[in-house]
């Protein structure tokens, strides 16, 4: 009786366990209409929402509801955006810049290397990372101290034209667009790990890393993927989808940056 009564304590507790453990889900909550803007990035600051409008080279700004309040043109394709102390970080493609529009002021952010179309922005205490598109290769400043790795090709540490970048876990995450992956590097630019490639992406545009999971859009596939930082994969999101370009999370809601569907489509934990 005892070993019987050890033996059901023990699956009990698994069970427990294994309940605990369980991924849950993200769910689609509602879309928000853009209208004729192609979104292609997106940032929050003070609870709202900023969107890079690609195609109409311009600037979306939404309140936390999703209604849009106003918009700031003439940008030149505007592309995967970032914010920091009051302050949007506007990769311009078409001018090879990023510029920091604060205000009603721009200004040009000064690197001591040039950039041939900045396709991605991320900053995170005092840590500042671009993805340099046509130059095949990441800059990376912690404190100030620039670096820059990558150059064109398939092997580790190598990319073809990356198109989005982010830190978290005092690693750099970078959207390894047409290698169709992800890969991971450390503050020095040492790769780490390579995530994706099991899943056939095709052109792996935008990346957001949360604190247990990394979000990519597949856009070629119409899809998101979502992994857990070993690089399972989690879920996948497709439904609705048509060319997604970027993921955001913002007081515990996922905004997809949906590029030919001219919206972002909204979702929440199960």
């Amino acid at each position: 009786m005892k070993s019987y009564i050890y033996l059901l304590g023990l699956i009990l507790l698994n069970l427990t366990m294994s309940c605990k453990n369980e991924t849950k889900e993200w769910s689609y909550l509602k879309t928000i209409d853009l209208g004729k803007a192609t979104p292609i990035g997106l940032t929050a600051m003070e609870g709202h929402l900023w969107v890079a409008d690609g195609d109409n080279n311009q600037l979306i700004h939404l309140d936390g509801e999703g209604k849009v309040l106003f918009k700031e043109e003439g940008f030149e394709r505007p592309m995967h955006i970032a914010s920091d102390r009051g302050s949007i970080y506007v990769p311009e493609y078409g001018k090879d810049q990023i510029t920091i529009f604060k205000g009603n002021e721009r200004t040009k952010l000064n690197l001591v290397d040039s950039l041939d179309a900045p396709a991605g922005i991320h900053i995170k205490d005092g840590q500042m990372a671009i993805a340099d598109f046509y130059n095949h290769r990441i800059l990376f400043s912690n404190d100030g101290n620039w670096i820059s790795f990558g150059k064109e090709g398939k092997a580790d540490g190598e990319f073809y034209y990356p198109t989005d970048v982010h830190t978290a876990h005092q690693k750099i995450y970078v959207a390894d667009a047409y290698n169709n992956r992800v890969q991971v590097f450390d503050y020095k630019g040492a790769h780490l790990q390579t995530i994706g490639e099991t899943e056939k992406m095709n052109a792996a545009t935008g990346i957001y890393v949360s604190q247990s999971q990394l979000f990519v859009t597949d856009f070629e596939h119409d899809r998101i993927l979502i992994y857990d930082l070993q690089g399972k994969l989690l879920q996948e999101i497709s439904e609705g989808l048509e060319k997604p370009t970027d993921i955001l999370i913002e007081n515990k809601t996922l905004y997809i940056a949906n590029y030919k569907g001219k919206n972002l489509m909204v979702y929440k934990i199960k």
